[in-house]
C-alpha cells in the first residue's frame, strides 16, 4: 500500500535513507523532516507499506516554472529496500509521486541520480524520462553558516 510517510516510520526510513548512501544519526531529526513534509502541501514523502514493513520511499517536491505555465515534480529522493528489489516497489511509487505532482499542477517530472547509479538510470528511461546529461549542468553550493538569530557567522 502506497500512503504518507509518517514521523512514525522514522526507524525504517533512516534505514531506507542508508541504503541510498545517507546514513542518518539523529532520529528526531528525521521525524521533523517527515513532518514538515507532511505539512507542504508542494510535497510528499511516499511509502510502500507491506503491512508495516516499508519496501520503499519516494519523495516528491512541486516548483513552479517562471519561464513557462505549470510546474516541474521532482523526485528528490527513491529508495528501494534492498529486500524488495526487482518486486515493482519502484514503479508503484514513481506512480505515486507522479500522480500527485499532476494534482498539483506539474506538466514535467524531474530527477537527478548520481553517474554510478546506472540501474537507476536504466529505470528512469524505461519510464520515458530522457537523460539531459549532455545539454544540463549541475552546480551545487554550501550555503555560509548561520546562527540561531538568522545571521551568518
Amino acid at each position: 500500500m502506497i500512503r504518507p510517510a509518517e514521523p512514525t516510520d522514522t526507524e525504517a526510513v533512516n534505514e531506507l535513507l542508508d541504503q541510498l548512501g545517507y546514513p542518518q544519526d539523529d532520529p528526531a531529526a528525521t521525524a521533523a523532516r517527515l513532518k514538515s513534509w507532511a505539512n507542504d502541501p508542494t510535497s510528499a514523502v511516499l511509502v510502500d507499506d507491506a503491512d508495516g514493513n516499508l519496501l520503499g520511499l519516494v519523495a516528491v517536491h512541486v516548483e513552479p516554472f517562471v519561464q513557462m505555465t505549470g510546474s516541474s515534480g521532482r523526485i528528490v529522493a527513491l529508495v528501494v529496500s534492498d529486500q524488495a528489489r526487482r518486486r515493482g516497489v519502484a514503479t508503484r511509487l514513481m506512480a505515486a509521486a507522479e500522480a500527485f505532482a499532476v494534482s498539483q499542477g506539474c506538466v514535467r517530472f524531474e530527477v537527478t541520480s548520481s553517474n554510478y547509479r546506472t540501474e537507476a538510470h536504466q529505470f528512469y528511461v524505461g519510464r520515458g524520462y530522457v537523460n539531459q546529461a549532455d545539454r544540463s549542468s549541475r552546480f551545487l553550493r554550501d550555503a555560509p553558516p548561520h546562527s540561531a538569530s538568522g545571521t551568518t557567522v
